[in-house]
């Protein structure tokens, strides 16, 4: 019991139970009616699962920069992300069979994207768009047909 006092601290309010771990965050509570979660964090402080006591839980992952990878649900459901380097979004798939991906220049803009709906978004530049050329002394501008 000392240990379990030296690590959580607890406030009682109203005739709740809050604990918190000794990093400031809650991990467990319960309210007068009986009602109770309880939470877990990561060495970074990234909640990685969350339970009640109607039976929802979820579980979730992390990357490096504390950006959310997977997350799975009670009832099967479940979701992951891939990211470039900077931490942007590049991939998305889910438990539907939904998934969706994107790329980006070197700015972080959008430049193409696809989903598992058939829907393609495209703005990568084209080869020779915006060149001149000079035909029969007539200088046409290169343009992507449309």
């Amino acid at each position: 019991m000392t240990t379990i006092a030296k690590l959580l601290k607890h406030d009682f309010t109203k005739g709740d139970l809050k604990l918190y771990d000794t990093n400031g965050k809650e991990t467990y509570s319960e309210d007068s009616t009986g009602y109770w979660s309880k939470r877990e964090y990561d060495t970074n402080g990234n909640q990685i699962y969350y339970e009640n006591s109607t039976g929802y839980w979820v579980k979730r992952e992390y990357d490096s920069n504390g950006k959310e990878t997977y997350s799975e649900y009670f009832g099967g459901y479940w979701s992951k992300w891939e990211r470039d380097s900077n931490g942007r979004e590049i991939y998305f798939e889910d438990s539907t069979g939904y998934w969706s991906k994107w790329e980006r220049d070197s700015n972080g803009r959008e430049t193409y994207s696809e989903n598992s709906n058939g829907i393609i978004s495209d703005n990568r530049p084209k080869a020779n768009c915006g060149k001149t050329v000079t035909i029969d002394g007539i200088e046409y501008e290169l343009k992507e047909k449309k």
